[in-house]
């Protein structure tokens, strides 16, 4: 697999680009065990029925990674620094749910290299579990 970055003069309003994840079990777990983050909600079936949910849910922010990965790897790619992310949580996301993170360029500030863009995750059925917006600087130069 070849990774291309992006530089700004290389970029254009418009430009989309994806990366698509089916979140497993073993997903969830390990980013509990990374992130220590062992809220019930997420990892013990039995609790998680009786909530609003009915059942396990993803993490959030392993959700947003997601997007992350398009920044880091696609659009602008390798060397991408990431300034901001506002984003809301539409709806959760659970075991087995295949996610497409998506990142759209919204606006260019060329003279500062900073890069605006429009983000979302969006599962299997195409509905949204994610949106918002991002701030990066593009990297200098294509690597």
């Amino acid at each position: 697999m070849s990774i291309k970055s992006y530089s700004i003069d290389m970029l254009s309003v418009g430009q989309i680009e994806t990366f698509t994840k089916t979140i497993t079990e073993s997903d969830v777990y390990t980013f509990a065990g990374v992130s220590g983050d062992l809220n019930p909600a997420h990892i013990n079936e039995e609790y998680a029925k009786n909530t609003m949910f009915k059942g396990r849910i993803a993490h959030g922010i392993l959700g947003v990674s997601l997007i992350s990965t398009v920044l880091g790897m696609y659009l602008p790619g390798p060397g991408t620094i990431f300034l901001g992310i506002d984003v809301k949580f539409v709806l959760p996301v659970r075991i087995n749910d295949t996610i497409t993170a998506e990142v759209e360029v919204a606006e260019l500030k060329v003279e500062k290299n900073i890069v605006k863009l429009n983000v979302r995750a969006y599962n299997q059925e195409n509905k949204n579990v994610i949106e918002g917006s991002a701030t990066v600087m593009a990297p200098k130069k294509e690597r």
